[in-house]
């Protein structure tokens, strides 16, 4: 006997794709050079806020007696500076100013930049042109002269450095923002918000930050390896941090006199800058890659 059977059959069930900043997760995480690069700044980040409870020694005592001694010495895992100073210790407190000045003046940039930059591309007209030629003014200049001039400007410190390298960068994120919000403007999406009669504040808040904020923000992580070499630069050159607080670049430019007898101790701050500059390169040319999804 034929038995048929009326089953309804089950829909099969949707599978949805994984959102964009998804899967941008995914394939960051999948690039082992930008994830070791990761893993060194966050070493690096979190040696730096507990450098206090870490420290071997005091890094500001003294001891003529034990000056530049070699990596290795009793007590000092990595020798002693041109004071008798222990080189561990100071080295882990200086990555709190280096990282500071390398990430706040890319911050500040990043926030006035986009800012200017994103009111250009979507204004356009005369607007975008005064803006534009103003920011080319600056943008003609070297970053490394500017900054040197503005600091020799506004004097020695730590504040007068931020505020130079701030305005080194702002006009080089003006130039991104406003070339990425150009092209952000004349896209489909916005002109039908327009159409439907959103405001232009409405269609920027909502529509552009949406697409510009991540090509800005990859390019702004690119220039924080920058500002470390520029602000170690202004402190080699007693522009930045004044003694006797450590400060890579400080440190590099009082062991040079060591170069000779020392030549491992002396190069000690410079190596720390080059692996941290390394390491935010490949961090953002990871996060850049990243991000380059094809539709």
């Amino acid at each position: 006997m034929e038995m048929t059977l009326n089953k309804a059959v089950a829909p099969l069930p949707v599978e949805r794709s994984p959102g964009y900043w998804t899967t941008v997760c995914r394939r960051l995480l999948r690039n082992k050079l930008a994830m070791l690069a990761a893993l060194i700044l966050i070493v690096l980040v979190l040696t730096a806020i507990f450098a206090p409870a870490l420290m071997p020694a005091d890094p500001y005592a003294s001891s003529i007696l034990k000056r530049l001694k070699p990596i290795g010495f009793d007590g000092h895992l990595l020798g002693t500076d041109e004071l008798g100073r222990d080189m561990l210790s100071r080295l882990m407190l200086g990555g709190r100013l280096s990282l500071f000045m390398g990430i706040t003046p890319v911050l500040l940039a990043f926030l006035i930049g986009s800012t200017i930059g994103i009111v250009a591309g979507y204004a356009g007209g005369w607007t975008n042109t005064v803006i534009m030629r103003l920011t080319d003014i600056l943008y003609a200049f070297p970053s490394v002269l500017l900054a040197i001039a503005l600091s020799g400007t506004l004097g020695a410190g730590v504040g007068n450095a931020l505020l130079s390298l701030t305005i080194v960068f702002v006009p080089q994120i003006v130039r991104v923002a406003e070339s990425v919000t150009t092209q952000v403007r004349n896209r489909e999406f916005v002109d039908a918000a327009r159409a439907s009669g959103a405001s232009s504040l409405t269609i920027v808040r909502v529509h552009v930050l949406n697409n510009v904020l991540g090509p800005i923000f990859v390019y702004a992580t690119s220039l924080i390896s920058v500002s470390m070499i520029l602000a170690s630069g202004l402190s080699f050159l007693g522009l930045g941090v004044k003694p006797p607080e450590p400060e890579w670049g400080l440190m590099l430019n009082t062991l040079r006199t060591a170069i000779y007898t020392q030549p491992w101790v002396a190069a000690l701050p410079g190596a720390m800058i080059f692996l941290t500059s390394i390491s935010f390169n490949l961090l953002a040319d990871g996060i850049r890659s990243a991000m380059e999804i094809k539709e």
